[in-house]
């Protein structure tokens, strides 16, 4: 079983011919994925009123999908609606944010207060993570004792303080899609961080999901990372079971 924690769907700005999540269930279907959490790419980089509601459409007839609530960090009071208005639909299991499209930093003030709605609302955060910035995460959960974080891209460039960053709290989780392939990037995160804080992501649609499969081949899991990485810790932390293929 696979479980793609790192997803997103519909039109970029650079591509716009994209249909409505079928490029998503080709590449999973390509690659053996199983179940994908996924982010509207407009609401990521656009508008995140309008890609939500795409999202929540197509999540509505697409059950091998997902979704992440896009909350953009410069209107926090909109996507506390956002999420009041999704949740309820049962499809949303997480908050997506951005920092570069918002033009905010990783540690600016709006992006503590949407950590600080998604803790409120009991979600696991996905956010991007491309600097040093990431082992700020630290501090961030520390305020928050019941928010849980996915540090997208795994840092990017700055992995090994992501990595740091990861073996000083339980509640930071590491997933390796990046265009950063250096080798043996995952497998010396694998040998520091606890294995129950390492999951599977691709950045799909954005990416091809070979990217990350090699990253992750390249690390050479046990049977027993291969299970907890590629799909049992997502389960467990978005709360879909065992049975979620």
């Amino acid at each position: 079983m696979i479980i793609d924690v790192h997803a997103h769907a519909g039109p970029w700005f650079f591509a716009t011919d994209v249909g409505a999540a079928e490029l998503n269930l080709t590449l999973m279907d390509r690659y053996g994925i199983d179940r994908q959490i996924v982010s509207a790419s407009e609401a990521v980089t656009y508008d995140m009123v309008s890609g939500n509601r795409w999202m929540a459409e197509v999540l509505r007839v697409h059950p091998r999908l997902l979704g992440y609530v896009v909350v953009n960090p410069n209107d926090v009071a909109a996507g506390a609606r956002e999420l009041e208005k999704y949740l309820p639909t049962g499809r949303f299991v997480g908050v997506k944010v951005h920092t570069t499209y918002p033009g905010q930093t990783l540690l600016s003030k709006a992006i503590q207060d949407t950590m600080a709605l998604a803790a409120e609302a009991g979600l696991p955060v996905l956010v991007h993570t491309w600097d040093e910035s990431v082992l700020g995460l630290v501090d961030v959960l520390e305020r928050h004792p019941d928010l849980r974080v996915i540090a997208g891209h795994m840092g990017g460039p700055a992995w090994r303080t992501a990595v740091e960053a990861a073996c000083r709290t339980d509640r930071l989780y590491l997933e390796p899609c990046c265009s950063i392939t250096d080798a043996g990037r995952y497998r010396y995160a694998l040998d520091r961080v606890p294995l129950e804080q390492m999951l599977f992501g691709t950045d799909s649609t954005l990416v091809d999901p070979a990217i990350a499969l090699g990253v992750v081949a390249d690390a050479g899991l046990s049977d027993n990372e291969y299970d907890h990485v590629m799909w049992r810790n997502a389960a467990r932390l978005f709360g879909l079971g065992t049975d979620a293929a």
